[in-house]
């Protein structure tokens, strides 16, 4: 793909020695390096647990907002959170609903893996980790990577909220792996809530 379409790829060394990517086409970043991508785009690459990897959230900024991509990570570190408070859009995984996970089918083995810190986050970390990052800036949140067989889509939704209605009035929308649902959850304008409030007074 590299050469027949001329494209040079950003990636940390060793994602680009994992997919044997060619060095004369490959542009290699550190970990907490800012990526400057044309004039107005900036990507900054920040290291997240996961085993067997160098795996690294995304945080881009373009025009004085910022998004976060993060997934395949088992847990979070305080630099993490210090650099995804306050994004105005935040994409995480939520992987697993733990019950499922429990009682599932999978060997105890890949259940061990899979809650580790090298494995993945569930919807009660993803939701633990969103009430530390949101703010009044952050407008939009999108759940990633759910699992076919250890979640749904309404069980993320309403675990993850569970953590933030208090801190986030945004929109809560769900990706599938085989393609996005549109659920969801629009929170209400703070304003709107206090209004509503003194009304009922």
């Amino acid at each position: 793909m590299q050469t027949k379409w001329n494209t040079q790829i950003l990636a940390n060394e060793r994602t680009a020695q994992e997919l044997d990517l060619l060095p004369s086409h490959t542009t290699y970043f550190e970990a907490l390096d800012m990526v400057r991508v044309g004039d107005d785009l900036s990507i900054l690459p920040v290291p997240v647990p996961h085993a067997g990897s160098d795996n690294v959230a995304f945080v881009a900024s373009h025009n004085g907002e910022r998004a976060a991509i993060i997934t395949d990570l088992g847990s979070w570190t305080d630099e993490l959170i210090n650099h995804v408070r306050g994004c105005e859009h935040i994409s995480i995984e939520a992987n697993y609903d733990h019950q499922r996970l429990v009682s599932g089918p999978y060997p105890y083995k890949l259940k061990d893996r899979i809650t580790g810190r090298g494995g993945h986050l569930s919807n009660d970390q993803t939701g633990q980790f969103l009430a530390e990052v949101c703010t009044d800036a952050t407008r939009s949140i999108t759940l990633t990577h759910l699992s076919q067989k250890n979640n749904k889509p309404h069980i993320a939704e309403s675990t993850v909220l569970f953590y933030i209605s208090e801190v986030f009035s945004g929109d809560l929308s769900i990706s599938e792996q085989d393609g996005p649902d549109f659920s969801h959850y629009i929170g209400l304008p703070k304003e709107t809530t206090e209004a509503s409030i003194l009304q009922r007074k």
